[in-house]
């Protein structure tokens, strides 16, 4: 089962942007998913997103664009 996802929107320096962009080309991910990617690593890097969290979420992070 996938968790639901919260929609909200986002502030975000240029530079940032075109980077995110320019990454998530590069991997065949939307800019969202590339976010939701980053977000998760850093989660799961700082030991902050549980285990169930993470499977939970059920995505590799690519999706359409």
């Amino acid at each position: 089962m996938r968790a639901r996802k919260k929609a909200f929107p986002l502030r975000i320096n240029e530079e940032i942007w075109q980077a995110v962009r320019r990454w998530s080309d590069d991997e065949l991910r939307s800019v969202n998913a590339q976010i939701e990617f980053l977000l998760r690593d850093a989660l799961r890097g700082a030991g902050r997103l549980s285990k169930v969290d993470d499977k939970q979420s059920g995505s590799d992070g690519k999706d359409q664009k």
